[in-house]
């Protein structure tokens, strides 16, 4: 069983899903040349990834670095909540062109947190999640 309040179990870490997590991998060549440039998803309470991967289109898929969010944070009823605003943010980024510089993945991630009021904050933005997630950030060690 997945430890969902504290750190992973190590056990757990070889799991390609992360509840309550957001969740960064590198976008090749482009992160070679710009370590902080990536690709950012959310995970839902059960630990899948949603992320705005292009226009029109929020996938499913694997990560490099997760950072553990406390889902007691959530302004609401926990992972309900969660859930609801991790769902309400990629319906909507279905329907959204992607822009690498303004509307991307990582303000996918930023309305999901907004929507939860995560933290008791409705002011997430693309700044703040990459500087938060490289700080807070932990690596995985194998999805596959």
């Amino acid at each position: 069983m997945l430890n969902y309040h504290g750190d992973f179990l190590k056990s757990d870490r070889k799991s390609p899903r992360y509840p309550y997590c957001v969740v960064w991998t590198p976008i090749p060549m482009l992160s070679w040349v710009f370590p902080f440039i990536g690709h950012m998803g959310i995970c839902t309470s059960s630990g899948i990834i949603r992320d705005f991967a292009g226009s029109y289109f929020v996938s499913v898929s694997v990560s490099f670095m997760y950072w553990k969010l406390d889902v007691d944070k959530v302004c609401g009823s926990g992972a309900a909540t969660w859930d609801k605003a991790v769902q309400d943010a990629s319906e909507e980024y279905k329907c959204r062109p992607h822009n690498l510089c303004l509307d991307n993945c990582h303000s996918h991630v930023a309305m999901a947190l907004n929507l939860m009021r995560y933290d008791n904050s409705t002011s997430w933005n693309m700044v703040n999640l990459c500087v938060r997630s490289f700080i807070h950030g932990k690596h995985v060690r194998s999805v596959l």
